[in-house]
C-alpha cells in the first residue's frame, strides 16, 4: 500500500513539474511572438515612413523641374532637404543587413544636395541647363521607382506573405521557416541604377568625389578578415564570434562588411577603419538630455581615437540625436572631413557611424595665411546682417578643391540666422547658409 502511495506521489509531482515546464515554454513562446510583434510593427512604421518621405521627394522633384524663380526653387530646395534627411533616417531603421543597399542611400543623398547645387545656381543668376532639368526628372522618376518598391513591400507585409527580416533569427529558433527578407524588394531597386545620371555639383555625394581615392587609406596596410571581425565586433561591444561576414564591398573604399542580430558594421581593408556602422533599433522614449547625447557621440569618437573633432550641429527626431562633427585643425574647421553619429536618447546607444567622408577626404593639410584680415572679409557681408562671430572654416567647392574662408555666424533683423562664407584670400562670397534652428536642434539649408 505505501508503495503504492509513494508512486502516485512521484506521478502527481511529474506531472506538476511537467505542468509547470509547459506553463514557462509557453510563456517564453509568447514572450517571443510578442517580441516578434513588436518587430514588425517597428520595422512596418519605418517602411511607411519611408514610403511617405519618398512620394513627397518624387512630387518636389517634378514641381521643380517647373518652378521658373530661384525664390520659388529655394522653397522646393528645403523641403527636399528635410524630406532626404528623414528617408535616409527611415531607411537605416529598416533591416536590410543581407543586402547592399548602397545606391539607395546615395540616391537620398544626393537628391537634396543636387536641388540646392541648382538653387544656388539660380541665386547667383545662372539659367538651369536643359541637362539639370532632365537630371531632375530621371530622379523623380527613381524616387517614384522606389516607392512601388516600397508600397509592393508593404502590401506582402500585411497580407502575411512576407515578414520582415529582423524577426528572422527568433522565427528560426521557434522551429518556423525563414522568412524572406524586406531588401529583397529594395535589391531590385537597387540593381535599376544602370540609367543613373553621373551628378556633378559642389557637394560631398557628388559623384567626382565620390570616385576619388580616399586621402585618409593611402598607404595604409591591409588587414585581413579576421582582424577586420575583430574590429566590427569591438563597435558594437559583442563577441567576434557573434558577427557575420556578409559580403565585401568594393569601390574606391572597399570593406570587409559584418551582421549581428540585424546591426551592420563596414571595416575597410586597408588600415581597418570602421566606415560605417548601422543598428535599426527604435527608440520608444527620451530619457537623455540633448548635451548628454552629444556626449555619448564625442566618447564614441575618443574610444575610435579620432581626435580633434568639432561638433557642428545636431538634430533630433524620434528619439534619436544625430549630431555632426568636422575637423578641426587649428583654429581652421575642416569641413571636408564629417563623421556622422546617431545616438538613442533612451539609453545613450550608438544608433548610426558614417565616418566616409572624413575618410575620404582628411589629410594633414598645409594651410595659407589668410591674405585679408576678418575685418577686411567682413566687408563682404550684407549690411543687413549683424555678425555675431566669426572663425576659420575649409569648406568643399566645385572640382575637388578646398577653400580657406572666414565663416561668418550672422542674424538678420528677423531672427533669421546664417552662415556666411568669405574667401579669406580674394575677400569674394563664396557661399551662404541658412541655420533652421528649434528645440529639435538645427537644420543647415
Amino acid at each position: 500500500m505505501e508503495n503504492t502511495r509513494t508512486r502516485v506521489r512521484i506521478i502527481t509531482m511529474l506531472a506538476a513539474a511537467i505542468l509547470v515546464c509547459a506553463g514557462f515554454a509557453y510563456q517564453n513562446y509568447r514572450m517571443a511572438a510578442q517580441y516578434k510583434e513588436a518587430l514588425e510593427v517597428s520595422y512596418l512604421r519605418a517602411m511607411e515612413d519611408l514610403t511617405t518621405y519618398t512620394e513627397n521627394i518624387s512630387t518636389t522633384l517634378t514641381k521643380s523641374i517647373y518652378t521658373g524663380t530661384p525664390a520659388q526653387l529655394n522653397a522646393l530646395t528645403a523641403k527636399l532637404w528635410k524630406e532626404s534627411a528623414a528617408a535616409k533616417t527611415a531607411l537605416s531603421q529598416i533591416p536590410s543587413s543581407r543586402f547592399n543597399l548602397e545606391n539607395t542611400y546615395k540616391f537620398l543623398a544626393q537628391v537634396g544636395e543636387y536641388a540646392v547645387s541648382l538653387a544656388k545656381k539660380a541665386e547667383n543668376g545662372q539659367e538651369i541647363t536643359e541637362e539639370e532639368r532632365q537630371n531632375l526628372l530621371t530622379l523623380s522618376e527613381y524616387a517614384e521607382n522606389l516607392e512601388q518598391s516600397l508600397l509592393n513591400a508593404q502590401y506582402e507585409v500585411r497580407s502575411g506573405r512576407m515578414t520582415i527580416g529582423a524577426a528572422e533569427t527568433m522565427a528560426s529558433n521557434m522551429g518556423a521557416e525563414a522568412a524572406p527578407d524586406l531588401a529583397e524588394d529594395l535589391a531590385e531597386f537597387e540593381e535599376g541604377f544602370t540609367a543613373y545620371p553621373t551628378l556633378i555639383y559642389d557637394g560631398p555625394f557628388s559623384d567626382h568625389l565620390l570616385q576619388k581615392e580616399p586621402e585618409w587609406l593611402k598607404g595604409a596596410e591591409e588587414v585581413t578578415l579576421a582582424q577586420a571581425r575583430e574590429k566590427a565586433a569591438a563597435a558594437f561591444n559583442v563577441d567576434s564570434g557573434m558577427m557575420r561576414n556578409e559580403s565585401d564591398e568594393e569601390g574606391q573604399m572597399p570593406s570587409f562588411t559584418f551582421s549581428f542580430d540585424n546591426r551592420t558594421a563596414a571595416i575597410t581593408k586597408q588600415g581597418g577603419f570602421l566606415s560605417y556602422l548601422t543598428d535599426p533599433r527604435q527608440p520608444d522614449h527620451t530619457s537623455l538630455s540633448p548635451e548628454e547625447a552629444v556626449a555619448k557621440a564625442e566618447n564614441y569618437l575618443n574610444w575610435l581615437k579620432i581626435p580633434d573633432m568639432a561638433m557642428t550641429y545636431y538634430e533630433i527626431a524620434d528619439h534619436i540625436l544625430t549630431a555632426n562633427f568636422a575637423y578641426q585643425q587649428g583654429d581652421v574647421r575642416c569641413y571636408p572631413d564629417l563623421i556622422k553619429i546617431s545616438v538613442a536618447m533612451d539609453d545613450g546607444g550608438i544608433l548610426s557611424f558614417d565616418a566616409r567622408g572624413f575618410l575620404t577626404n582628411h589629410k594633414e593639410r598645409e594651410l595659407p595665411s589668410p591674405a585679408i584680415t576678418p575685418e577686411k572679409a567682413q566687408q563682404s557681408v550684407s549690411g543687413a546682417l549683424t555678425v555675431d562671430s566669426s572663425q576659420l572654416a575649409l569648406i568643399p567647392s566645385d572640382g575637388d578643391m578646398e577653400r580657406l574662408c572666414y565663416e561668418f555666424h550672422c542674424q538678420a533683423e528677423d531672427g533669421q540666422q546664417l552662415l556666411v562664407y568669405v574667401n579669406a584670400e580674394t575677400g569674394a562670397e563664396e557661399q551662404i547658409l541658412i541655420l533652421s534652428i528649434d528645440e529639435n536642434g538645427t537644420l543647415v539649408i
